[in-house]
């Protein structure tokens, strides 16, 4: 993982930094950090722009991460991309017995990128 990366992960919830640092490391897809902790103004900004449903987004208190994957240090946005990261931090994530929940099993705004600290673990 990157050096912006890391330093990204240093504003979020110490086992979701955990987790997405052990998960880079044998990530099938290369991945970095991109948001972490966001501010309110922002979080209105992305609602307003419909990029987001709610201002109670895991994102305000560092317990949401969004990862972008990359080919050959290039951003690429495609959804099998994202299935196989997933895939891996999921399983990765169950190892280190952390809770989480992918954007990208959610039944409306399907958020590839995203990953959240489960609300029924991490209040």
């Amino acid at each position: 993982m990157n050096i912006r990366s890391m330093t990204r992960l240093e504003k979020a919830h110490p086992d979701l930094k955990r987790l997405m640092t052990e998960a880079a490391k044998q990530c099938p897809v290369d991945f970095e950090i991109g948001e972490v902790l966001r501010t309110p103004a922002r979080q209105a900004e992305l609602v307003k722009a419909g990029a987001s449903q709610t201002m109670r987004s895991r994102h305000l208190t560092g317990h949401a991460v969004d990862i972008y994957c990359t080919v050959e240090g290039k951003i690429r946005w495609d959804w099998p991309l994202y299935h196989k990261a997933a895939a891996h931090i999921k399983a990765v994530a169950k190892d280190l017995g952390i809770a989480i929940t992918w954007g990208g099993d959610w039944k409306t705004l399907k958020d590839g990128p995203h990953y959240q600290l489960d609300w029924k673990f991490y209040p």
